[in-house]
């Protein structure tokens, strides 16, 4: 199998460099009330790791100085981080647009039952984690219960206004397959979930993104356990789609891990493979020119990116099947 440097040295990539750095991705911990079978961080209630007050002033300042678009906020479950709020409140009053990566569970956790309204107060975009709209998949990857949890915390939602047709509360749900298969084309499958949570719960949301499970973290475990290590990577590569490579996430992206370290994606910071030797490498050293232009660290994983229609936090990068 070709290295994924050399499948795009072939294609005329001497190196792959960002184009622009219009999102700040923010890990805020590696905490979260789950332990879900495919998480790449391994995340899960007895994680101690926390973004600290002074690594969150650290963000604001990047983004207000630099001008950053988008802060994209992950974990973990990123609403358990304790200066979640403050951030929030911060980045929205610089006119920052924030995204919450959530769980849906972790919204019905003591203490965080007001966060939906808090949220949709302050306009945050939502990305929720919905592995499927059958509660018996949902609970298998992620614990018994867990199903009926993610519904409440969709209709709570739901009230508030966010996911509803012609409501700017953005509610999007993010599908990851339950084993080591590709997701399904994300078009269709938008309509399968759209049609079934309607039908069975009275559920909305607005976009549904497909995310191919990285071969890390415990789904990596699952992998080389079952002796799928191998033949997962195969398909991989065999699947490379030159067409996903211009909107590869990381050419537009910074993920500060928890501690205030820069990496290209929050898979490479899993694997703690900062960015290459000679850049800046924490967020107190941000520079946004260097960082925009910087040369990409390629490692194996990233064929998960490119393997069909393409995957990232956004979903898919370009159409057609998978």
């Amino acid at each position: 199998m070709l290295s994924f440097a050399q499948r795009l040295e072939n294609l005329g990539y001497a190196d792959l460099r960002a184009v622009e750095v219009s999102t700040l991705q923010v890990n805020l911990g590696w905490r979260c009330n789950q332990a879900c079978k495919h998480c790449h961080l391994q995340a899960g209630p007895d994680r101690p790791e926390q973004m600290a007050r002074k690594t969150i002033e650290q963000v604001i300042r990047v983004t207000a100085e630099y001008h950053i678009p988008v802060a994209d906020l992950t974990g973990g479950a990123p609403e358990l981080n304790p200066h979640f709020e403050y951030l929030v409140d911060q980045l929205r009053r610089l006119g920052v647009q924030v995204r919450c990566r959530s769980n849906l569970t972790v919204l019905l956790e003591p203490d965080k039952e007001h966060l939906p309204a808090f949220l949709a107060e302050r306009g945050v975009e939502l990305i929720c984690s919905l592995p499927y709209y059958q509660e018996e998949m949902v609970d298998r990857v992620r614990g018994p219960g867990s199903f009926r949890k993610c519904l409440e915390a969709l209709s709570r939602l739901n009230r508030l206004g966010y996911g509803l047709e012609d409501s700017n509360l953005e509610l999007h749900l993010m599908y990851n397959p339950g084993g080591a298969f590709f997701p399904p084309p994300q078009g269709p499958l938008e309509e399968l979930f759209r049609r079934e949570l309607a039908r069975r719960w009275g559920v909305s949301f607005h976009r549904l993104y497909t995310l191919l499970n990285m071969p890390i973290g415990r789904f990596g475990e699952y992998l080389h356990r079952s002796s799928n290590y191998d033949s997962y990577m195969g398909k991989l590569a065999a699947s490379f789609n030159p067409a996903t490579v211009p909107g590869l996430m990381c050419r537009s992206l910074i993920s500060v891990s928890w501690e205030g370290r820069l990496y290209d994606c929050d898979f490479h910071q899993a694997l703690n493979l900062p960015l290459i030797p000679g850049l800046p490498q924490t967020i107190e050293e941000f520079h946004h020119s260097i960082l925009a232009a910087r040369p990409i660290r390629l490692e194996e994983h990233c064929y998960g990116c490119t393997a069909g229609s393409g995957s990232s936090c956004g979903g898919r990068i370009v159409d057609g099947e998978q």
